[in-house]
């Protein structure tokens, strides 16, 4: 095996592509913002005031960026260094229907996304008789292929008290949903997605669905959404699917959420559950109640599948009086159905800062710890498993590994480069990958690139 890291296929794609997208923005530079304007809010500039002036009359057209490259220093289940690269670009437009038709207080998105690349997390770092539970490449994912992200209509009413949107979206754009700096995915979005995913769609898959919100205070609102559970929206070819065919149930989320001012400074705290109306498989058991390893029949089906979460994030202190600077900490934490789901519960907490230094205001450090259980059901399963096979050796292919919990950690610096490019070199740390015990930890350096052009 090739044991130096291999990044001169990475840097030549990265630099092409922005390459092709500078000259974009040079193109219409002539006046407003230019390309490369490290004050302006895109790279490629005001489009020599076009963008402005679209903007004006309700068109927000978007390209954005994210490329992670990670290298394996130390560990995990194949030590042999290597580095891999993943990137996804994000191209929409956003309008505000009352400015273009005349529709008061409503909205469109479109939104069409490409993933490519690969993941360290495979075959580096986690057993792949067992996989990584996180990643530490979070854009890698769900099909490294072309999607229809977003495409909705939002419709508010009663002055903005009554929030309607409907269309095609995943749950996470408004349910259990976190920020995505970090690299490693245990940070990064909405975590019940990452532990069930089965069912629970985050981005940039998309189903039909529809979400209704009701803001009871300024500060306090409730919503409920309903969300096609489609199996087969996951597939690769089915990036631009629009049909309903293989539809298995709904998935019926509520939350409610609290955004209080604490000494002037900004919070978040969410409460939410999900239910869902699919059939779902037991971890263990078969149709009559026994252990499926031992009688080979069919696992017992279950009616539903249900779990909750809590979000909190909570901006503690102001740098020197700056609110837009300082020291914000946060906490996830989600529950699941043990009969049927792998993963039955994970905590997460962590903090960020703002403008440490002076002399880089904008610049963040960021640090999170995350734990992700396994149901005991499926450690017991697959000690069974290998009882009954005589298999021992965790060697042998044929042992099913036995996983119990995976620990993940990250601290990053984000350079705020301009205010379109922020670059943030990252070092993880992974404790039993996959929850496997035989794995060695493993320390991954990383770097994530964010840029809208």
């Amino acid at each position: 095996m090739n044991k130096h890291i291999a990044a001169t296929p990475i840097s030549c794609r990265l630099l092409r592509q922005l390459a092709v997208l500078g000259a974009l923005g040079l193109a219409g530079s002539a006046h407003g913002a230019g390309a490369f304007d490290p004050e302006s809010k895109w790279m490629t500039g005001d489009w020599g005031g076009t963008r402005t002036e679209l903007l004006g009359k309700g068109y927000d057209f978007s390209l954005e960026y994210v490329g992670e490259v990670a290298g394996n220093l130390k560990g995990g289940y194949n030590d042999d260094k290597t580095a891999r690269y993943s990137d996804q670009f994000a191209l929409g437009v956003q309008m505000d229907l009352e400015k273009i038709l005349g529709w008061h207080d409503a909205e469109f998105k479109l939104a069409i996304t490409e993933r490519s690349g690969r993941n360290l997390s495979n075959d580096r770092i986690s057993d792949p008789r067992a996989g990584q539970f996180s990643s530490v490449q979070e854009v890698w994912g769900r099909g490294q292929t072309w999607r229809l992200t977003q495409m909705w209509v939002k419709q508010k009413y009663f002055d903005g008290a009554l929030d309607v949107k409907v269309g095609r979206f995943g749950e996470g754009e408004d349910f259990n949903s976190f920020p995505c700096d970090f690299q490693n995915l245990a940070f990064c979005g909405s975590q019940v997605g990452n532990w069930v995913g089965g069912i629970w769609y985050n981005w940039p898959v998309s189903q039909w669905a529809m979400r209704v919100k009701y803001n009871i205070t300024p500060e306090f609102f409730a919503q409920v959404g309903v969300y096609e559970q489609n199996p087969s929206n996951l597939e690769t070819g089915n990036g631009f699917k629009l049909s309903g065919s293989g539809t298995e149930g709904m998935i019926l989320p509520v939350e409610l959420v609290w955004s209080p001012t604490v000494n002037s400074l900004p919070g978040e705290y969410r409460l939410g559950y999900y239910y869902s109306t699919a059939k779902a498989d037991d971890v263990f058991e078969d149709f009559n109640g026994q252990p499926q390893p031992i009688t080979g029949n069919d696992f017992k089906s279950h009616s539903s599948k249900h779990g909750w979460w809590v979000v909190a994030q909570q901006q503690v202190t102001a740098h020197d009086g700056d609110a837009s600077r300082g020291l914000s900490l946060f906490a996830n934490f989600t529950v699941h159905d043990k009969a049927t789901n792998v993963v039955d519960n994970y905590q997460q907490l962590g903090m960020v800062y703002k403008g440490a230094f002076d002399s880089r205001p904008k610049d963040d450090i960021g640090f999170g710890v995350a734990r992700i259980h396994v149901n005991d059901d499926v450690q017991k399963r697959a000690q069974l498993v290998n009882d009954l096979s005589g298999i021992t050796d965790y060697e042998n292919p044929a042992f099913v590994p036995v996983q119990d919990t995976e620990y993940n950690a990250e601290l990053h610096y984000g350079f705020h480069v301009t205010n379109w490019l922020t670059v943030r070199p990252n070092l993880q740390y992974i404790r039993h990958p996959g929850g496997v015990d035989e794995v060695d930890s493993a320390l991954v350096a990383g770097l994530k690139v964010q840029s809208k052009f």
